[in-house]
């Protein structure tokens, strides 16, 4: 799953970034809400973690661009402790949960998990379909009664695949969705993945679809 994470305090930026990315996340980042609103448009991000404090353009002008460009990517707002007003504000714009600063980064992680799953109707505490269930934190997969280890990419790419049973992804959007900017995205790499997680998982899990892409699980 690929993060735009908007913050403009370096420090904590570069905390967040290397949690999220040891939780299997692909992480860009915008320090100010110009590039923030501008990355947010240009790329298909399947999350945002938003500060509303964000210099040269607020975060509350930046969401509100979004939206009003139909842009539904799931928001997560950081906002002051005591701003309650930002709250408000920024759930009328569209944001989908938020967090006061200072926070810890399980807390964050743990929320942005839980926004993700929400928007692919996963109810429960993970992340399920096809009768596997993924350890997010240990990134493993549980398929029957045996825990089978994933590479960093392996994770990220099964991770997507279960939260989008029954589409068709071509290899290209799959590079988009696990890859972060600064990445060298090479959609071609993505088919040997493909072919480690069959070799893990049984070959009939994720069908080819020629000229399209991959299947994970029944087509739609």
């Amino acid at each position: 799953m690929k993060i735009l994470l908007a913050e403009d305090d370096p420090l904590l930026c570069l905390r967040l970034k290397d949690d999220l990315s040891r939780r299997g996340y692909a992480v860009d980042v915008a320090h100010n809400g110009v590039d923030a609103e501008h990355l947010g448009t240009e790329w298909p991000y399947d999350a945002v973690i938003l500060d509303l404090g964000l210099p040269q353009r607020s975060g509350l002008e930046v969401l509100k661009s979004w939206r009003n460009r139909a842009n539904t990517v799931p928001v997560l707002i950081l906002t002051a402790r005591d701003a309650w007003h930002e709250k408000v504000d920024g759930f009328n714009t569209g944001a989908d949960d938020y967090l006061s600063k200072p926070f810890h980064a399980e807390e964050l992680c743990a929320r942005l998990g839980a926004l993700i799953r929400r928007t692919h109707s996963q109810s429960s505490g993970g992340v399920t379909a096809e009768g596997l269930t993924l350890d997010e934190m240990r990134q493993t997969v549980l398929c029957g009664e045996r825990v089978i280890g994933l590479s960093g990419i392996e994770f990220r790419l099964l991770r997507y695949f279960m939260l989008h049973p029954g589409q068709v992804l071509s290899k290209a959007h799959l590079a988009e969705h696990i890859y972060d900017n600064d990445s060298d995205r090479d959609s071609n790499v993505i088919e040997v993945y493909v072919n480690h997680l069959r070799n893990k998982l049984g070959s009939s899990r994720i069908t080819t679809r020629r000229g399209q892409g991959y299947v994970f699980g029944a087509s739609r």
